[in-house]
This record gives structure tokens, sequence and C-alpha cells, in this order.
């Protein structure tokens, strides 16, 4: 089957969705607009943000340990080859290194555990945190929509799977972006104006409109 003979059949299905369509008052919202300027959604980079901070201040720490443990490990190397101590006291030092090498490797596999098992508990975080304000925007766009009287609203901000978007134009007289957007932040409880739009800070964004 080409493209050509494709067609006729898309045009038809076209024409015979049209008379349900009639019957179906439509509206559009940006659902990445809403995500953004959801105040739930600052408070939650801005949490996010900040538990992402407290894992680099833990593991610079390691590192830094790992370091003075790197610089004593090679201080006792050189003192196990100097010849101007005692072959008693070289083969301390000696011993020392060793165990100070091991040490070193314990420290290091802790580090990467660390890191690992952080990494994994953010994503989840992320991850339920998504989810959660996503489900509270669908529930308010259902809401409104409802009130207008609308029975189908469509994201604006979806793209196909053709990476192009899902909605070809819309006028925007039924756009509830806005509407949406006021209900979900009338119920906000602190300014977060000074907290910033995820994607806005120095901090990269870890919450999307997007599931990973």
């Amino acid at each position: 089957m080409t493209l050509r003979t494709i067609l006729p059949a898309l045009a038809a299905l076209v024409m015979l969705s049209n008379s349900a369509m009639a019957q179906s008052k439509i509206a559009t919202v940006n659902v990445s607009k809403l995500f953004d300027g959801y105040y739930k959604t600052k408070l939650a980079q801005a949490d996010i943000d900040q538990r992402k901070q407290e894992i680099e201040k833990d593991e610079n720490g390691m590192v830094d340990e790992l370091k003075t443990d790197n610089t004593d490990y090679q201080q006792l190397l050189d003192e196990s080859a100097d010849q101007a101590l005692s072959a008693d006291d070289r083969d301390h030092k000696k011993q020392a290194a060793e165990a100070k090498y091991k040490e070193i490797q314990d420290s290091k596999a802790a580090l990467d555990q660390y890191d690992r098992s952080a990494r994994a508990k953010m994503t989840e975080e992320v991850q339920r945190m998504h989810d959660k304000i996503l489900a509270a925007i669908q529930a308010q766009v259902a809401t409104v929509a409802k009130a207008g009287g609308y029975t189908i609203v469509l994201d604006a901000s979806t793209q196909s799977a053709a990476s192009t978007p899902a909605v070809i134009y819309s006028s925007g007289d039924a756009d509830l972006t806005a509407e949406v957007l006021k209900e979900l932040n009338s119920g906000a409880p602190i300014d977060t104006t000074n907290l910033g739009s995820p994607g806005s800070s120095a901090t990269p964004s870890l919450i999307n409109t997007k599931s990973p």
C-alpha cells in the first residue's frame, strides 16, 4: 500500500468522523506551561535542588577524604623505601601503607555505592513528584473543562511520534491554559516568584512534563 492509496481512505475516515466531532466541544491546553507555572512544581524543584546540593556536599566530603588518604598512602610508601630508616621502621611503614591502601579501596567502594543509591532515590522521588503534579493538573483541567461544557481537551504542547505538533492549528479561542493555571495557583500558600521556574535556575530542571 502506498501513500497515494492511503490518502483517500484517510479522507473518508475524516468525513465519517465529522458528524461525531461536530457534537463535541473541543478545547486546548498547554500542559508544559501549566507544569512550569504551577507553584507546586516550583516547590518540588526547589526541594530537589536542595537534595541534589546535599548529595554533592556529601560526595565532595568523601572525595576530600580520599585525597587526604591518598596523600598519606604516598607518604607511607615513600617512607617504607627510605634507607635512612631502620629495616623494622621501613617494614612498619610498608604494613601501614598496605592498610591505608585497603582503606582507600573501601572508601572508593563506599563512594560508588552512595552515588548509585542517591541517584536511584533521586530518580524515584522525581518520578513520584512528576506523577503527583501531573495528576493534579489533569484533575484541574477536567474541572474547568466540565464547567465550560467541553467534552474534549487536547494538549497543545504534545508532539506526535513523528516529532510534529499533535495540534496542528488552534485559534486559541478555547484555550483553557490561563484559566486552569489560575485555579491551580489559587491555593498557593506562599509567594513562589523567588524560587524561579523549572529549568530557569543554575541547577538543571529535574522535573519534566514528559515521563522519562
